[in-house]
């Protein structure tokens, strides 16, 4: 008998597969020091979207999450 993958906990919490089957993933930078006036307005705005996993990164997520797709 086959063993089942197991997903990558910490990729799965970091992770959505979109609709068309790409890879969703979150801005860096915003964790921290962004009320004090550190980080312009702008550019927090800009953090609060999402970004796509580059077409060269999404082959080693992918085997992270074997079931998302």
């Amino acid at each position: 008998m086959k063993k089942k993958m197991k997903t990558k906990r910490a990729a799965a919490k970091r992770y959505k597969v979109t609709g068309s089957g790409r890879i969703r993933r979150g801005k860096a930078g915003k964790q921290h020091r962004m009320m004090r006036g550190d980080k312009p307005k702008g550019r927090l705005r800009r953090l609060r979207k999402n970004d796509m996993v580059k077409k060269c990164d999404e082959r080693a997520v992918r085997e992270l999450l074997p079931y998302a797709f």
